[in-house]
């Protein structure tokens, strides 16, 4: 399994917490249209105007579909701030109670 990590800066607090509101909506319906992901976590620090965006993806064709599919797009509402990175990572160990 692989995952995708991206970091976004420079967020308003009620942006985060709003746009992280939205995607938990539309999150019923799957992933987005072409992003073949097995899971999304989405971790929010509005004190500090930061989050990370986790997607795992079972193998790294699926996760470079994906990548394809999530760069063009822009995060939900305004005050989400911009993407300052995007890293990829093989999954050692996922475990979840």
């Amino acid at each position: 399994m692989y995952a995708r990590v991206a970091v976004w800066e420079g967020a308003e607090a009620e942006g985060l917490r709003s746009g992280a509101e939205g995607m938990k909506e539309r999150a019923g319906s799957g992933p987005p249209e072409g992003v073949p992901s097995k899971g999304f976590t989405l971790l929010i620090d509005p004190d500090g105007g930061r989050a990370l965006a986790i997607g795992l993806f079972e193998t790294e064709e699926d996760l470079r579909k994906g990548d394809e599919v999530l760069n063009t797009m822009s995060p939900p509402g305004d005050g989400m701030g911009r993407r300052a990175a995007v890293d990829v990572y093989e999954v050692a160990l996922d475990i979840r109670l």
